[in-house]
């Protein structure tokens, strides 16, 4: 019988990409999260730190593993000759936008002002806002922002929206750096291609103490499409429109020189699409099964790039045959999926919702023997607001945790 997709990636791909992590609740030390950060120390490597000792749920960043994607990343860039602006939205780390810098991304993109700020506070420059700033509270925070950081980018998709800015940046004596944000197909931000964007561009271009700088155009419905051939049709058909307007802007002479786009799922597509300047992706850092499932150039998996990311959960239950019960549910991982976490390193093991503390393994024909205490590594179904539960990553290498990085832009507003 032939064997589906699903049912292969689930028997020889579901755990193979990661070290199995089963660890033993024997000589663990008891820190609690103050006493582990006091070892850590600000910043410091130490050791005598492992997974052993942390309290779950816990969110582990693989060091190795997001070195290699970020550099993997940077060098793609290079060679297709265009610039990265990656999106902070999915990590939220300073830490991590700091060495995306380093590798030489221009700047980060961030999805709401909160972000902004805290990569400021950061001295992380470079900033793009990829969502509207309305409202009085948003657009005062982006001129203040704009007065320390004065290479701060915003968008905007409405001339009413555009005035507002300008009116404010005019009472501040401040100039605000513009992109224009065109809606390639998902309807959620953005004024259509062609001449409703060409007119918002001159209006922008008109106005008093406001600076056009681009286009952003964002096809998130392309992202996701399954199978690498299907997806580049996708992105292809809708991100045309988006270029082909910038390209009339740069004709009629409008002072635009950024084209801003791009995803995970699409970073080696868009490129090959005349006119993107840069890539403004944001999940390569991490992965996450969601991505898994797309497929890549090569194949029915997406492997571009590794899973850095994963909840560390102990198993405080363990009084049926069939079922073990973990400490991390409803508030350890993001709902938003079809799909649950996944267990590293043990096959024939399913993970179900529990309730909001709890996770239930469903054991139906485990690979290894599962103990009360042992501490268990799972992948998680959508990185973005699986870090936004969290107010840290615990850095790891191998078993052995190296230091603490603050997710300082965790939450709203």
């Amino acid at each position: 019988m032939k064997t589906s997709r699903r049912e292969w990636m689930r028997k020889n791909l579901a755990v193979a990409a990661l070290t199995p992590t089963l660890l033993s609740a024997q000589e663990a030390r008891s820190y609690k999260v103050d006493e582990i950060e006091k070892r850590l120390g600000s910043g410091k490597k130490i050791r005598g730190v492992t997974k052993l000792d942390l309290p779950t749920p816990s969110l582990l960043l693989d060091l190795d593993r997001l070195a290699a994607n970020i550099s993997k990343m940077a060098r793609y860039a290079e060679q297709a000759s265009v610039e990265l602006r990656p999106h902070a939205k999915t990590h939220k780390c300073p830490e991590v936008a700091r060495r995306q810098l380093e590798a030489g991304a221009l700047g980060v993109c961030t999805a709401t002002i909160h972000e902004a700020e805290q990569m400021a506070a950061a001295n992380i420059g470079g900033l793009l806002i990829t969502s509207e700033l309305v409202g009085p509270n948003k657009i005062q925070r982006l001129v203040r922002l704009t007065k320390s950081l004065p290479e701060t980018m915003s968008v905007v998709d409405h001339p009413g929206h555009a005035r507002q800015l300008s009116e404010a940046a005019a009472a501040a004596n401040v100039e605000l750096n513009i992109l224009v944000d065109i809606d390639p197909i998902g309807r959620r931000t953005g004024i259509g291609s062609g001449e409703p964007a060409l007119s918002l561009a001159k209006k922008v271009d008109s106005l008093a103490n406001l600076n056009l700088r681009g286009v952003h155009g964002y096809s998130g419905a392309s992202s996701h499409v399954e199978g690498f051939d299907a997806r580049r049709d996708h992105s292809t058909t809708y991100m045309t429109p988006v270029l082909e307007t910038f390209a009339q802007m740069k004709r009629e002479g409008l002072p635009v020189e950024i084209m801003s786009g791009a995803s995970t799922g699409t970073y080696n597509i868009d490129p090959e699409l005349q006119g993107i300047t840069e890539l403004q992706v944001g999940s390569y850092v991490f992965m996450d099964l969601d991505y898994r499932r797309i497929g890549g150039r090569g194949g029915p998996v997406y492997d571009d790039f590794e899973p850095s990311l994963t909840v560390l959960a102990t198993v405080i239950s363990k009084n049926h045959k069939d079922l073990a019960t973990l400490d991390a549910g409803l508030k350890a991982f993001a709902t938003d999926r079809e799909f649950g976490p996944e267990v590293i390193g043990v096959t024939g093991v399913r993970y179900r919702f529990g309730g909001d503390e709890h996770g239930i393994l469903e054991l139906r024909n485990a690979g290894r023997e599962i103990r009360l205490g042992d501490k268990i590594e799972l992948l998680v179904p959508h990185c973005d607001p699986n870090v936004n539960l969290y107010d840290r990553f615990y850095c790891t290498r191998g078993e052995n945790v190296e230091e603490v990085w603050r997710i300082q832009a965790q939450g709203h507003a």
